[in-house]
């Protein structure tokens, strides 16, 4: 009787009926956009880094090296990290003999600026910027600098960044 009832196959649902899967799914499509969008927005309440680049420690030697340096003999209490996200960015933080602190920056960049005091962030009694084309930084890194802060009569600290832009 099937051409009767204007050809239903076995198992359509007829006329008046309600697909409940299908109805269920178009209700809760909503609730899973509201939930989703609260969980964005109570991410970038909570998080210092809500699109990841947190900062990661790292060896003292990796974050120089990106920059064109090595760790100069008599360094110590060396602190490193790298935030990486769409730029690449290397801080090193480290103490060091007063005396050789000049001779490590002209050494560690013979084609560069001579160290000095302009540009200098806020304290740093000496300061060297690569980041021109009459100071490039060396392949791989945008900028670099570094920026020293003499502690004492005998102790520099050192802070070296180098990144991409």
């Amino acid at each position: 009787m099937a051409g009767a009832r204007g050809g239903m196959a076995a198992g359509s649902v007829g006329r008046g009926r309600t697909r409940w899967g299908l109805f269920a799914a178009v209700m809760a499509l909503p609730m899973l956009i509201v939930a989703g969008l609260t969980a964005v927005v109570i991410r970038f309440m909570t998080s210092d880094y809500p699109l990841g680049g947190e900062p990661e420690q790292v060896p003292c030697a990796e974050a120089l090296e990106f920059g064109g340096a090595k760790l100069p003999d008599g360094a110590y209490g060396g602190q490193c990290t790298v935030q990486t996200w769409l730029d690449t960015s290397y801080h090193a933080e480290f103490r060091m003999p007063r005396a050789d602190v000049r001779k490590w920056l002209t050494d560690t960049y013979p084609r560069g600026p001579q160290p000095g005091t302009e540009f200098c962030d806020h304290g740093a009694g000496l300061c060297l910027n690569l980041n021109s084309s009459e100071a490039p930084p060396p392949p791989g890194a945008d900028a670099v600098t570094v920026n020293v802060t003499y502690v004492d009569a005998t102790t520099a600290l050192v802070r070296f960044s180098a990144f991409t832009v």
